[in-house]
């Protein structure tokens, strides 16, 4: 365990919840339990680079044709397969192949405890560059997150195929969004678990975009953590007295 990531462990202990978690996520974080996360990327093989210029290329030559595509399309999968796409079958078959191949990389340990309030709200509290979600603060009875920017509502579930940016996994999604004079304002949080249901994930996106299309903040990030008694972290056990 990193240095920088023990005294956290003290502040997420702090408080102890009496109330009974409710299911969406305890399903995924055992209550007052600190549990051992990370924040993640996914990291393609270099092998996919060669690939991605030639459909980059064929966007440029094309590009109405290419946003149309990518519009129709599932978000976070590969583009389905079009000669226009400036790949042939079988570079398109080895595309995908390369494409499975992905992983995850770990940037930063990071703890993870859910915990509640004397009001009934629960928090995922997060801590490092994670602390962002620790804000959020669930409402059961509105099955809603509330946070700085308005109301995240219950959306519909997750269930991405293996294709998917983050691989196989399901869960479930709230989300919040405003348009103003000023742009848009979207914020989503889900929590689910890997299709092998070894791991937890906490997929976290803020995003604001100016009403001329200037993206102004665009901030996301990935949590995984072990499922199970896997994830707990093993407090110190004081020594015995001779």
């Amino acid at each position: 365990m990193k240095p920088l990531f023990l005294p956290l462990i003290a502040f997420f202990l702090n408080a102890a919840s009496a109330a009974e978690a409710p299911k969406l996520l305890a399903d995924y974080l055992k209550p007052d339990v600190l549990i051992k996360g990370e924040i993640v990327v996914v990291v393609p093989p270099p092998e996919l680079d060669k690939y991605i210029a030639k459909v980059e290329e064929a966007a440029r030559k094309n590009p109405e044709w290419f946003r149309e595509h990518a519009k129709s399309s599932k978000p976070g999968v590969p583009l389905p397969f079009d000669e226009r796409l400036g790949l042939s079958r079988e570079e398109y078959d080895d595309y995908l192949g390369f494409w499975r191949k992905r992983d995850f990389k770990g940037i930063e340990a990071v703890p993870i405890r859910l915990g509640s309030g004397k009001d009934g709200h629960w928090n995922i509290n997060i801590g490092g560059s994670a602390q962002a979600v620790s804000i959020l603060r669930y409402d059961p009875k509105e099955d809603a997150f509330a946070s700085p920017n308005g109301s995240l509502k219950r959306i519909e579930d997750v269930s991405a195929d293996a294709n998917s940016t983050l691989g196989a996994w399901t869960g479930h999604e709230w989300k919040f969004e405003e348009k103003t004079g000023l742009g848009t304002t979207k914020e989503n949080i889900a929590i689910g678990k890997t299709g092998d249901k070894k791991f937890g994930l906490i997929v976290y996106r803020l995003q604001e975009v100016s009403d001329q299309g200037t993206r102004l903040v665009d901030r996301g990030l990935v949590v995984r953590f072990p499922l199970g008694a896997a994830g707990i972290v093993k407090q110190p056990t004081a020594p015995k007295k001779k």
